[in-house]
């Protein structure tokens, strides 16, 4: 009834014969430009993978002690002696009192681990030596507030 280029029964049960609709599909798409350069590993910007890099530190080295009602914010995100040093200042956003508390830690050595991890994969994924100055601040029930949410992107 149709000019069909080809038909591929699929099972979305069983997932047979996928493989085959894919490549079907595959030789069937028209060829175009790249999106992205080739080296490119994502499209978002680097001053969004930091702060989700800092704060996947903060979940895993405080476990379950914290919820995931925590937020980071890049507030300054500066590449200086041409290529060499990138200064990153950080905000670490809590909803109360005690949630600061544990992620500073005893004597601050929370915050120092969180810190220096974060560091050390920054410097890998951005190639250069990186600063990075954390701070911690409770505002309160940010996870209720529709403009904290767009604030922090979410």
């Amino acid at each position: 009834m149709y000019p069909f280029k080809d038909i591929v029964p699929v099972s979305a049960e069983t997932g047979a014969q996928v493989d085959r609709l894919l490549a079907v599909l595959e030789t069937l798409l028209p060829a175009g430009p790249p999106l992205f350069a080739e080296d490119a590993v994502t499209d978002l910007p680097e001053r969004f993978i930091a702060a989700e890099m800092i704060r996947e530190k903060v979940f895993r080295l405080t476990g379950e002690e914290i919820p995931y009602a925590t937020a980071v914010t890049i507030e300054a995100f500066e590449e200086q002696k041409k290529g060499t040093l990138v200064r990153i200042h950080a905000t670490i956003h809590m909803e109360r009192d005690s949630q600061k508390a544990i992620v500073i830690g005893k004597g601050g050595r929370m915050l120092k681990s969180i810190g220096e991890k974060s560091r050390l994969e920054l410097e890998r994924f951005l190639g250069v030596k990186v600063f990075l100055k954390l701070f911690v601040r409770v505002q309160k029930n940010w996870s209720r507030d529709t403009r904290a949410l767009r604030k922090f992107g979410y």
